[in-house]
C-alpha cells in the first residue's frame, strides 16, 4: 500500500483528521485520538504503516513475517507492517477500519454524537 493509497483510504473513514508530524508521517485520527499512522522509519525507503488493533489481532499479527510489535506504540496494541506484501492491501484496510472503530469506540458519547459517528 503506498503513502497516497493509505491518505486515501483513511481520508473516506468517517470523522477523521490528518496531520503530518514526526518528520513527514501522516497521522490520521478520530476525535483528535490516533489510529493509523504511515511514514518511512529506520531501514529501508518504503512506507511501513502502524494501526492500533485488538488483543487478538495483535497476538495474531505479531506471529506473521513483516508485522512487528510498532515502535513506542506496542504495549498499547499497536502492530507495524514494515515489509511490502506482509499483509494484502485489503487486510490493511479491514485492519485500519478495525483500528478506527476501537479509537472512535473510546472517544466519550457526547463526542461521538458530535462527530457522527
Amino acid at each position: 500500500m503506498t503513502r497516497d493509497e493509505f491518505d486515501a483510504f483513511c481520508a473516506s473513514l468517517k470523522a477523521t483528521t490528518n496531520v503530518i508530524q514526526w518528520g513527514d508521517s501522516s497521522v490520521w485520527k478520530v476525535g483528535g485520538k490516533i489510529f493509523a499512522i504511515a511514514g518511512i522509519w529506520g531501514e529501508g525507503a518504503h512506507t511501513k504503516v502502524s494501526f492500533k488493533c485488538s488483543e487478538l489481532s495483535y497476538q495474531i499479527l505479531c506471529e506473521l513475517e513483516g508485522v512487528v510489535p510498532a515502535p513506542y506504540l506496542a504495549r498499547a496494541k499497536w502492530v507495524q507492517v514494515q515489509e511490502d506484501g506482509a499483509l494484502s492491501d485489503d487486510d490493511i484496510k479491514s485492519y485500519i477500519e478495525e483500528a478506527h472503530e476501537i479509537i472512535a469506540g473510546k472517544l466519550t458519547k457526547k463526542l461521538r454524537t458530535e462527530l457522527g459517528l
